[in-house]
């Protein structure tokens, strides 16, 4: 149900704010870290990590902007308020996630072909500092990600970031064991991967709510069959259903009353819209009503009229 949220309201706007300013201050002195360490070591990984950071720190500037801008009031030129500017900010966040996956994929192969030397100890230490930096990141947004789509895309962001690390870490301490120089480029290569694999798992979501898609957790052939169920609604059409901002689902809809039904038309309005709060978690509902009869003549879904066969 969309409106079950309340769950994550402990934290309150100001100081979910606060904790993802430090984040940004914590993964920007880590990206100028690995790029130094990255440089001095000759390690792609290391790089590869630090312009994962540097995404990273991009995603956090954004996901602060839009949850300061999501909190705005609705005005005259945003009619229905600022919030799915969040929902702008996850599909941009997992945008750059993919960019970056693909070229970090070009790099580690292109160091496939031809391993470079890579010191060991730089790599460990600075991917230690990295992981400590990931774990704090993601720890201050691991509370705020349930319920936000926009804390989600940062927060799996920074869950990779620490599992980049630790791979990071892992191959630094193969290439002083071993001087096993393929261990870098491979590296690189899954880090990306995972990076690929997680962003296009969770992009879908934000598209949907921009393309105005129905709710996916309400079922539209039940919320009809619900409506229709109302004593006093004949037919249904120009159904229109949409994600308004993330926790929020709306309905638009044509009601085709009965003779019955049109005279007692409030009590019927009434009731449909307890039911759709009760059952589906809709409060937001724009009901227009005709009388059975003098109807156009409409496809149930959209609001194209219905082709005469």
């Amino acid at each position: 149900m969309p409106h079950d949220h309340h769950g994550h309201a402990h934290i309150d706007p100001a100081s979910g704010d606060r904790r993802v300013a430090v984040a940004i201050w914590a993964n920007a002195l880590l990206t100028v870290a690995q790029v130094v360490g990255g440089l001095l070591s000759g390690s792609l990984a290391l790089i590869a990590d630090a312009l994962h950071n540097l995404s990273d720190m991009a995603s956090l500037v954004i996901a602060f902007a839009a949850r300061k801008i999501a909190r705005r009031p609705a005005d005259r030129r945003m009619t229905f308020g600022y919030g799915r500017i969040e929902i702008v900010a996850a599909l941009i966040n997992y945008t750059t996630l993919i960019v970056v996956g693909l070229y970090l994929v070009y790099e580690g192969g292109m160091r496939l072909i031809d391993p470079p030397e890579v010191g060991g100890w730089t790599v460990v230490i600075v991917g230690g500092i990295a992981l400590a930096v990931d774990a704090l990141t993601a720890a201050l947004t691991w509370s705020m990600q349930k319920g936000s789509a926009n804390i989600r895309a940062l927060f799996l962001h920074n869950l990779s970031d620490a599992l980049a690390s630790v791979a990071v870490v892992v191959g630094g301490a193969l290439i002083l064991l071993y001087d096993w120089r393929l261990v870098d480029p491979l590296v690189t290569i899954g880090i990306a991967l995972y990076i690929l694999w997680m962003a296009a798992s969770e992009i879908g979501g934000p598209i949907r709510t921009l393309m105005l898609g129905s709710p996916p957790d309400v079922d539209a052939d039940a919320l009809i069959a619900t409506v229709l169920g109302v004593e006093g609604v004949a037919e249904l059409h120009h159904v229109h259903l949409w994600q308004m901002q993330e926790h929020e689902a709306g309905l638009d809809t044509h009601v085709v009353l009965d003779a019955a039904g049109w005279t007692r038309l409030e009590e019927v309005k009434a009731e449909i819209k307890r039911v759709i709060a009760e059952r589906f978690g809709i409060e937001h509902s724009t009901l227009e009503f005709e009388r059975a009869g003098a109807q156009c003549d409409a496809d149930l879904f959209g609001h194209g009229h219905a082709h005469s066969h």
